[in-house]
């Protein structure tokens, strides 16, 4: 009986013992060799993120725009020889020439040295609250969305309780109560302004805290305040980030309408809702006094709006193609 391998023969062998023979190889070209090969270099997610924001136009304009705001806040009243409260009845409301460039108000002082003072506490207070209420929405929305169950059930009704009264109203009453200085101004965007930062939080929570590496962490017996701090969060950074660059527009709004109505930075000190406000009385007499700082808080929005879009879609996976 033959065994069952012998029923497969083994493959031919040439005279000389070498199998098969090397006449009937072709050698592979170079440029095929070359096909299969990886031409780029591997990009990181932050590297494509990087390239896609500064592929878009309008991002870069507005990140642009946000320098020399930032720029002239820093620089601008030192680089002109008077001071925010200066008076001089000599050159009342005068119009833009090459001393004053921006002109002056109803006391002689120099608009663009206001302006520029301006900048400093509109942009202070725009950037400190959304960082302060970003760090609370964050938290609150990590620790709901994480732990979930009762724990997250109550924190999402207190949410909702005090979402139902405008952001508005308690930063009127904050203010009517405590005064009016840049850290009440502060004080009072934090009461409310990071209950949309928690639910933008909970919900990322929610969908990652499922995945396989959050599974890894708690079989390696981390934590569950490190799984939060050291996986969840980081990997929710591109939305906070989109969020921050949303939220500053809105307290620097805020900010200026606050000083707008009366109830906001009191004078002397010179906000961009302040210098609005002082310019109503000679509104159509002298439209400069009013142009300029309207000038500087839309354009200022505007450029953050731009730069939070391209973030947006810098950052969104679910925007790529």
């Amino acid at each position: 009986m033959r065994k069952k391998f012998d029923m497969f023969p083994a493959p031919p062998i040439d005279a000389f013992g070498g199998g098969i023979p090397d006449d009937l190889f072709e050698p592979l070209p170079e440029e095929r060799r070359e096909s299969g090969a990886i031409n780029r270099e591997s990009v990181s997610y932050w590297g494509q993120a990087r390239a896609k924001m500064v592929s878009d136009p309008l991002a870069m304009s507005g990140l642009a725009v946000i320098t020399l705001m930032i720029l002239l806040a820093m620089f601008g009243p030192v680089i002109r020889p008077f001071s925010y409260d200066e008076q001089n009845y000599l050159v009342i409301n005068q119009t833009p020439d090459a001393e004053h460039w921006f002109g002056t108000d109803k006391f002689g002082r120099d608009l663009f040295v206001r302006v520029a003072y301006g900048a400093r506490i509109s942009l202070t207070v725009g950037i400190v609250a959304a960082f302060v209420n970003v760090t609370i929405g964050v938290i609150y929305g990590g620790i709901s969305g994480y732990f979930g169950g009762t724990a997250d059930m109550i924190m999402m009704r207190i949410v909702d309780i005090m979402d139902t009264i405008p952001t508005l109203l308690y930063i009127i009453i904050v203010m009517i109560f405590l005064g009016s200085n840049v850290r009440i101004v502060i004080a009072a965007l934090c009461i409310s302004y990071w209950l949309n930062t928690s639910r933008m939080v909970r919900a990322q929570i929610l969908s990652i805290k499922g995945q396989d590496f959050v599974m890894a962490a708690r079989v390696a017996g981390e934590s569950g305040w490190r799984i939060l701090t050291r996986h969840l969060i980081p990997n929710s950074i591109g939305p906070i980030i989109v969020m921050v660059t949303f939220l500053i527009p809105q307290a620097i709004f805020y900010e200026a309408f606050l000083s707008f109505i009366g109830i906001g930075i009191a004078v002397p000190v010179a906000s961009w809702g302040t210098l609005a406000n002082d310019s109503l009385s000679n509104m159509n007499t002298y439209p400069h006094l009013t142009v300029f700082p309207l000038a500087a808080i839309s354009i200022t929005i505007f450029a953050f709006n731009f730069v939070g879009d391209g973030l947006r879609d810098a950052l969104d996976p679910r925007l790529k193609r």
